[in-house]
Formats: structure tokens, sequence, C-alpha cells
């Protein structure tokens, strides 16, 4: 990536995409990658269980197909988005999977796919199109430091890369899964024309200008040709559903013909291999539906009658999976969750994906719940008091808490002996971080959300800050110090209060909102020096000078920094000093105090040199470099 000069024009294109004015304010050049690297797309993949849904399938491959191809030539070309609608667990998400994959397989988006799970209809889960954008913008290869700070500009700016990798050829497939409402899939569309999306969702969006695809449940013979297909993948010599051809017929029946039910099904004849689909059919006619809806019942019975097979053990920690309020869960903060030994809960953990009550997730020691499941086992642990909800979640809540902060020193350059927290090094802390990551998201609000917990809300945010730094979740980190700045303030916590807006004011500084950031700085600095804490002072002073020098405040920058080396000379913080000391090299070569400068980063360097910091001192030698060398042009 390279700025362009105000005024230049360059639009050579070389295996990049042209990011302009229009949606970021300045001229920049990013080089993206060729394609949306099938590990960050997020598609999940395919089931080989795939029945009854051909004609669905054809229909919808019809319209992703290049323009140009397909049946309807031209005029299909100028509708490229596809709203699949149906009930829940009726196979929506499974149909865009399937059409993804055979998309790509036949070479249509050569750009790749970006499959992002919105959680539409889970209150608790529910994503923002804004912080969906965000992962798709990251998957695409933009710089966390350029992704627009509002939602709006984040969906001019994938629109614009959208378009310009299909003036490449190299078409992106958009799928935005469980959607709400036209609202909040709107922001996710291209507006290219040639771009495909395909939404999914349980309403009919009909005012997307999308072509409508409903499913509805498979017929009879597609109900029990599924029962048979996923049966035969874990026996495939099995021939119990051809063999009795009524049983498996009331089977389906009694499943509502509803594929997330007959998977369901089926996954109980292919653990016992006594068990007939007669006998099944019948044991599934003896659960009650815990409600009234009729489309659910299938569902409910099936999820019921897993259910009813768990010991006491087993269903009380199906019942608490539904206090972790991100996607998934790691079988460690499930027994910090239980406040039981990690191997037990590990046991419980695979009898509950026996039962298929939970799946695994996308990395080993990882779990997640289909959202109807979730529903149904919330339902469940509203109803039993005695499983002490509210201890289970302050363990939770602990937990995430000192495992983001043992993982996050092994990010922090101060830490020199990070301690240990069950993390070996730095990539192991990063790895544990970023898959964690939305659920440290979700406990933060949720926190939040409780008066009893508030502290968490307060203290969490603080803890991810050099991981937010790391991966540039800047926008997030707004979010979550203004979050922590609520909460220090509900808990009369000034001192709070002052590192919350110092590190609101880093986060707005990185996204280009710099009077903002010069605000929260400065409100930190007058906090910290009310309550005497004069670190805090020095810090929110280095912070501030950064934010000046970006409006060319150069003096007042220059006092910041010189103040803030003052403080932290003054408490021996010889790492925090030297950091002043460089920053205020950096202001006073663009004030062309050269002389002045290398002083700066020439002590800045010893420093760091005595504390061991080669990261550090290899920044200071460098800027020394060039501030002689800009001395001596500007001498000759």
């Amino acid at each position: 990536m390279r700025a362009v000069t105000a005024g230049d024009t360059d639009n050579q294109i070389t295996d990049s995409v042209v990011i302009g004015s229009a949606v970021l304010g300045r001229d920049i050049t990013m080089v993206l990658p060729a394609q949306v690297p099938l590990a960050m797309s997020g598609l999940p993949p395919a089931s080989p269980a795939f029945t009854g849904r051909q004609h669905d399938l054809d229909t919808l491959l019809a319209v992703l197909a290049p323009p140009g191809q397909g049946d309807e030539g031209r005029q299909r070309a100028a509708v490229v988005v596809t709203a699949v609608g149906g009930l829940a667990g009726v196979g929506k998400t499974e149909l865009a999977v399937q059409a993804a994959r055979t998309a790509l397989h036949r070479g249509w988006f050569p750009g790749g796919v970006l499959f992002a799970d919105l959680f539409g209809y889970d209150n608790d889960r529910r994503r923002d199109p804004g912080e969906v954008l965000e992962g798709m913008l990251t998957a695409l290869g933009v710089p966390g430091e350029h992704i627009p700070a509002h939602a709006q500009d984040r969906s001019r700016m994938f629109t614009s890369i959208l378009t310009e990798f299909a003036a490449r050829d190299r078409r992106v497939l958009v799928v935005a899964d469980n959607v709400n409402t036209s609202h909040q899939a709107r922001l996710l569309l291209p507006t290219d024309g040639v771009t495909a999306a395909v939404v999914t969702s349980r309403h009919t969006l009909g005012m997307l200008n999308a072509r409508l695809l409903d499913l509805n449940v498979l017929d009879l013979d597609g109900a029990v040709a599924m029962l048979d297909q996923t049966v035969r993948i874990a026996r495939p010599d099995d021939t119990r559903i051809p063999a009795d051809p009524p049983g498996a017929a009331r089977l389906a029946e009694i499943c509502g013909r509803l594929p997330l039910a007959l998977r369901i099904a089926a996954a109980h004849l292919a653990e016992d291999p006594d068990l007939t689909p007669t006998a099944l059919a019948r044991d599934l006619d003896q659960v009650q539906p815990l409600d009234a809806l009729t489309y659910r019942d299938g569902v409910r019975r099936a999820f019921e009658l897993s259910y009813r097979t768990l010991t006491p053990q087993q269903q009380q920690l199906f019942r608490l999976l539904t206090i972790n309020p991100g996607p998934d869960i790691s079988t460690t903060t499930a027994a910090a969750l239980a406040d039981q030994n990690q191997a037990a809960v590990q046991v419980v953990l695979k009898e509950l994906a026996r039962a298929h009550l939970i799946e695994r997730g996308t990395a080993p020691g990882r779990w997640r719940m289909h959202d109807l499941v979730r529903q149904y086992a919330t339902t469940l642990q509203q109803t039993h008091a005695n499983d002490d909800s509210d201890q289970a979640l302050a363990r939770l809540l602990a937990h995430y808490l000192a495992t983001t902060r043992a993982a996050n020193a092994h990010l922090d350059p101060q830490v020199s002996d990070p301690a240990a927290g069950g993390f070996t090094d730095r990539w192991e802390a990063l790895a544990w971080l970023d898959a964690e990551y939305p659920n440290l998201l979700a406990a933060t609000r949720l926190a939040a959300a409780h008066h009893t917990h508030l502290r968490i809300a307060r203290d969490l945010p603080p803890a991810m800050w050099d991981f937010l730094l790391w991966q540039g979740h800047f926008t997030d980190w707004i979010d979550l110090s203004r979050t922590a700045l609520l909460a220090a303030h509900d808990l009369d916590d000034r001192s709070g209060q002052g590192a919350a807006l110092n590190s609101l004011g880093v986060a707005l500084r990185r996204v280009r909102r710099f009077e903002e950031a010069i605000t929260a700085h400065t409100d930190a600095a007058a906090i910290h020096r009310e309550l005497g804490d004069r670190h805090g002072e020095g810090m929110a002073l280095n912070s501030l000078g950064l934010a000046l020098q970006q409006v060319q405040r150069f003096e007042e920058a220059i006092t910041a920094h010189t103040d803030a080396a003052t403080i932290h000379r003054e408490l021996g913080d010889r790492h925090s000093e030297g950091n002043a000391l460089n920053n205020l090299g950096l202001v006073l070569r663009k004030v062309r105090r050269f002389e002045e400068a290398i002083t700066a980063h020439t002590d800045a360097a010893t420093i760091h040199r005595e504390l061991g910091d080669q990261h550090g001192e290899g920044v200071a030698v460098i800027v020394i470099k060039l501030a002689w060398e800009v001395f001596r042009m500007h001498r000759s």
C-alpha cells in the first residue's frame, strides 16, 4: 500500500485494487490478494448428505452464473442477488454453501467467496453489518488502519473493492447467512451488477431487489433419502432405511421433513445399529414438544429425545453452555464455566456431541451450538434455578479476564517476563486471542449489561489493548474503550476513566479522528493529574503529542512529549521515557530543529539499548540516520 500525493493521478493497476478519495478522504493504492484465501472466507464445509434440493440448487446456480451464461442471458445478469427464505432448520445455509462450492468448482468466482453468519435471530449473538464488513474487508486484505469507522463508509469501500475485483475478472461471491431484515443485509450487497450475493433469512426479503427463492420442507422421497444418506455417512453398508419403508416414512413425517430434524434422527440411527426406523419413530412419538410452534415440533422432539438420554451432569453442562455469549466455546472455558476438571468436562462435551446437541467447532477443542439448539437449551436453562447461573457467569467472565491478561502480556513489549497463563510463547497467546476474540467482545457487552459485573466491563477492554493494536481492530477498540469508560463512570472510578479515555484516544488517532483523539487524551491527562497519578499523566501526554503532530500543532506536541519524558524520567520508567524521547525527536525534525531531534533520538536509543529492547533501539537508530540525512541536506 502506498499514498498518492494530493493532486496526482495514478491509475496503474498490477494485481491491486485502487481505493480513492471518495471513500477515505485521500488517495491511496492498496495491493490486495488476487483472491480471498479459502481459510479467510469463512465458508463452511458442504454436507455429503444433500438430497431433495436439486431444483432449488439449479435455480440458485442459474443466478450465480457469470453474465452471458445460463438460461436467462443478459436479462438474468441484471439480477445478482438471491434471497433464500424458509423455516429455521429447512436447509437454507446448506443450499447456499452447496451452491457456493459448486460455483467455485466451476470457476465462476475466481476472486473467492466471503461468507458471514449474521445470527439475525439470536439476540445475544446478532452481528451488526458494520462489524461484518470489518471482517470482510480484513479478509480482502485491507489493513486495519484504513478500514473506515462508520458502516456506510465501510460499505462504500467494500463495494468499490468488489467492483474492481469484477473488472479484473475476479468476481467475488458474497454470502450473508441468517439475516433478519433487509436493512441488516443491504450494506453487504454488491452494487456493480456483476458481483453476486446470496442472502439467507427466515423471512422473505422482498425489499432487496433480489431473486426470491423460498424453501419448503422436503417432499417425502427427499426426506427419506436424506435419512438414508446421512446414516450411510457413518455406516456405508447400512440398509435399515430402505429395508423399513413404512418406518422410514413415519420417521420422516414425525421430523416434519425438516432437514435439521432428519439429520438428528439419522444420527440416532447411526449411533445405535440395533435401532430400527419404526422403533425410533415410536420413541419420538412419545416426546411432547415444548411449545406450540408446529413447524418446530419435529426439531423439538428430536432435541428432547437426545436430551433425555443424557446423565444429570451432561444435562447441566448442556444448559450452562448457553451462558457463554459468543458463537462457540473452548473446552478450557467450558471447564471454567462449570467449575470442573477440564478432562472430565471434555468427556461430557464429547458425549453432548455424540448426542448431536453440540457440534465440533472450526478448530480442535472448540464447540458450537446450532441456533435452534441454543434456543432450546436456553429455555431449559431458564427453568433450572439450581444451576447457579449467576455464579457460572461470574466464573466465565473471570476466566476470560485472567486468560486475556496472560495472553496479552506476551504481546506487551514492556513485559519482559510475561506470566505463563498456559501459553508457551507469543504466537500461542496470539492464536488464543484470535480464536476467543468474538467471545471477548460478547463477554464485554454482557458484563456491561449486568451491574454486578461492571468491573469486568471496565477491565476486560484494557486487557486486550495490545492485541487490538497488533491486529488492527481499531473500530472495536473505540467501542470497547467507550464501554470501559461507561463502566468506570458507573463505578465512580476516576482512574479507570482516565485509562479508558487514553485508550480511546489512541484508537481514534489510528482511524484518523485526530480532534476527538486530542480531546480524549487531554481529558485523560487532566484526570490523572487530578489524582496525582504521574505515570498515567505521562502516558496520556505522550499520546496527546502524537495526536497533536497529526494536525500540525507542533509546538504543543513538543511540550507534551517533553513533559511526558520528564515525568517518566522522574519516575524511573526508562522504557516510557525512551518512547517519549523518540516521539519528541520526530516532531523536532518537523520544525527543522535537527540537532535537538538527533539528541532526543540518541538518548532514546541509549535507553532502549540499556533495557535490551532491540526493537526500540532499532527504531531510534533508523530515525537518527534519517535525521542526519535531512540535517545534511538542509545545511547544504
